[in-house]
């Protein structure tokens, strides 16, 4: 019975990650598109092992199982709780989880971006409304000694986070160094203008909200909100990317 149990697993869970990241979308929700070879490879050697058990399994059938006491007793009962390792081998094959979002972001501090080196910002270019990331945003923001986002009108895209207290709410990205277990997030607080339900993604667009004093760690990463547009979840949903077709 437990050999059973091991080539059931084996073979799920081998066969749960082929279909989520050869014929689906779904694994990015785990991981970086990167890994994708990594997760083929796994789910194809999982299947391989569950096929060498079964085999292995059917040789020694009829031959009695020694417990080590040299009788011969074989204890082939599983515990109950080992069955339910069979769950999150049935919901790759039938049931993806939802992406990291809102309720990840709300439960962590925001990412802390990197300190700018001596050479400065690149010159911003003249476009209006200005596709800008969130990490460039908040770097500009309170480390720009030039002010070169003020006054300007900038676009950002991200998901929904709720805030508590002070009013507005985050446009967020969440980002993956490899898999979900090493996820952060930046975030943009947004005034001005009424947020959408938690975990939508939207493109934003609105000026810097004058808190603080612009090009230091007082100035208020937030942004006082123009338009608010939905989009769908794009691709690259663990990244702070340029909003799609900047």
């Amino acid at each position: 019975m437990r050999r059973f149990v091991q080539v059931g697993l084996l073979v799920l869970s081998g066969l749960g990650l082929l279909r989520t990241s050869l014929f689906t979308e779904a694994y990015l929700r785990y991981v970086k598109e990167g890994m994708r070879p990594l997760l083929i490879a796994s789910g194809v050697l999982l299947i391989l092992l569950g096929a060498a058990e079964a085999w292995s399994a059917w040789r020694s059938a009829g031959r009695p199982e020694e417990d080590g006491d040299g009788h011969g007793h074989g204890h082939s009962g599983v515990p109950r709780v080992a069955w339910l390792l069979f769950l999150p081998a049935l919901s790759l094959l039938f049931y993806a989880p939802p992406a990291l979002g809102a309720y990840t972001a709300s439960r962590e501090a925001p990412k802390a971006v990197a300190v700018v080196d001596e050479d400065g910002f690149d010159p911003l270019p003249a476009t209006s409304p200005l596709p800008i990331t969130l990490t460039d945003f908040t770097q500009r923001v309170q480390q720009d000694e030039a002010r070169s986002i003020e006054g300007r009108t900038v676009r950002m895209t991200g998901f929904v986070t709720p805030a508590d207290g002070g009013g507005g709410w985050y446009l967020t990205r969440i980002m993956l160094s490899c898999c979900a277990a090493d996820a952060q997030s930046v975030k943009v607080r947004v005034y001005g203008v009424e947020a959408p339900k938690a975990d939508t993604w939207v493109t934003v667009t609105g000026t810097w909200h004058a808190q603080g004093t612009l090009g230091t760690s007082s100035a208020a990463v937030a942004l006082d909100g123009r338009t608010v547009g939905r989009i769908e979840r794009p691709v690259n949903g663990y990244t702070d990317a340029l909003p799609l077709g900047s």
